[in-house]
């Protein structure tokens, strides 16, 4: 599943160059994490960005591809249908994907799960709609209980003004309702924060791993590498 914003930019131009021939792309499925209620062709879209930067160099075929639908004319009628799309691939009580990438935001976000959404408490929807407080508000998102069933979730963070986020989320008790990635956890295996050295700055060597409350469910510890 893949994320918007500018962090993933490089990532995908590499996955779509260096690294194109060492992934079957025939057997990949895409998914987003979130998705900018804009059309498909606005520089705003997430789903524009991907195709841009990864997807339109890539032999996936179209059929694996599975943007998150921005025509409708409510963004909840989109959330449930792109819900439909979801149950209609995984087949179980909740979806088990094989890779998730996230980013943060300077706010502590992630998605498009933001600091006091109702969606953070959502516990049987797999897609929502939301007003975020960001340009464009609408967006739709994947919810604390889709990201953490995922395999392996891979954290992208580059920045300084990221860098009091990455903080509090690494290195204090969990609190998705201030922080939301505080709640990104992996029920299968490890969270991995690939972050820059700006991004890094308020960090103490050796004390990266999060140390769960009493009454939060385990947390998998957070591997974080530096560039």
């Amino acid at each position: 599943m893949l994320s918007g914003g500018s962090t993933p930019r490089t990532l995908y131009a590499l996955l779509a160059s260096t690294y194109r021939d060492q992934i079957p792309w025939t057997r990949v499925h895409v998914f987003w994490t979130d998705e900018r209620y804009v059309a498909a062709h606005d520089p705003n879209s997430n789903y524009r960005m991907a195709r841009d930067t990864l997807l339109d160099h890539v032999p996936c075929p179209s059929g694996n591809v599975h943007p998150m639908p921005t025509h409708f004319s409510s963004p909840d009628a989109a959330a449930r249908d792109y819900e439909r799309t979801l149950r209609g691939y995984f087949h179980d009580s909740w979806p088990h994907v094989d890779l998730i990438l996230l980013g943060l935001g300077e706010g502590g976000h992630t998605a498009s799960l933001f600091p006091g959404s109702s969606a953070l408490r959502e516990q049987t929807r797999w897609v929502v709609a939301v007003t975020a407080s960001a340009e464009p508000p609408r967006r739709l998102t994947l919810t604390l209980p889709v990201l953490s069933r995922a395999a392996s979730i891979h954290v992208l963070v580059a920045g300084a003004k990221k860098a009091g986020a990455l903080h509090h989320v690494l290195t204090g008790l969990p609190d998705p309702n201030a922080y939301p990635a505080s709640g990104v956890r992996s029920a299968a295996g490890t969270v991995i924060w690939w972050v820059d050295r700006e991004a890094a700055s308020q960090l103490v060597v050796g004390t990266e791993s999060r140390t769960p409350s009493s009454d939060a469910p385990t947390h998998p510890q957070a591997d974080t590498h530096h560039d």
